[in-house]
C-alpha cells in the first residue's frame, strides 16, 4: 500500500462512517446540538465540507471544485451558533455537495507526485501541524471521521440504533 491507496482508503472509513451515522437523521435532527455548545450535523458537515476544499487548496491551488457563493462564510465559527433551518442546506444537499467535493480531492491527489506531497503547503489556512501537502490530504479525512464520532452522541440522544 502506498500514501494514494492510504489516504484513499481513510476517506472511504471516513464515508462510511458519515453515511452510517446520518442514514436516519431526519431534517429537524439535523439542528438538534447533542449538549450545549455542541455544534449540530448541519454545521458540521457545511464545515467540513469547507475545510477540504480549503485543506485541498493549500496541497495544490486551483485543484478543487469551487463551493456555492458564500458557502465557506455561512459554516464559519461565527455562524455555528445559528439553529435557523433557513442558515443551512438539506442533509441530501450537504451529501451532495460532500461528494463533487471528495471527487475533486481523489482527482488531486492523483495528479500529486512523491515530491510534490514533501512540499510544505502552498498556501491557505492550515493546523500548526500540517508541515507537508500530504498532510493536507490526510488531515482532510481525519477530520470527517472526528466529526463522525461527535454524531454518535447524538443517535445515544436519540435512542438510536448502535452501528457497530
Amino acid at each position: 500500500m502506498n500514501f494514494n491507496d492510504g489516504v484513499r482508503q481513510q476517506f472511504a472509513v471516513a464515508d462510511f462512517f458519515v453515511e452510517s451515522y446520518l442514514s436516519d437523521i431526519t431534517p429537524e435532527e439535523m439542528l438538534k446540538r447533542p449538549a450545549p455548545g455542541a455544534n449540530h450535523v448541519a454545521w458540521q458537515l457545511g464545515h467540513l465540507i469547507s475545510a477540504e476544499t480549503r485543506l485541498v487548496e493549500a496541497a495544490k491551488p486551483g485543484s478543487m471544485p469551487l463551493l456555492p457563493e458564500g458557502f465557506a462564510e455561512r459554516h464559519s465559527k461565527d455562524t455555528a451558533a445559528s439553529d435557523n433551518p433557513k442558515d443551512f442546506l438539506s442533509k441530501d444537499e450537504y451529501l451532495k455537495l460532500s461528494k463533487t467535493v471528495r471527487e475533486g480531492t481523489l482527482r488531486t491527489l492523483e495528479s500529486l507526485s512523491e515530491a510534490d506531497l514533501d512540499k510544505p503547503p502552498a498556501s491557505g489556512r492550515v493546523p500548526p501541524f500540517v508541515k507537508r501537502a500530504g498532510d493536507c490530504l490526510v488531515v482532510a479525512a481525519g477530520h470527517w471521521v472526528l466529526h463522525a464520532g461527535q454524531w454518535v452522541v447524538l443517535r445515544r440522544e436519540l435512542g438510536r440504533e448502535r452501528k457497530f
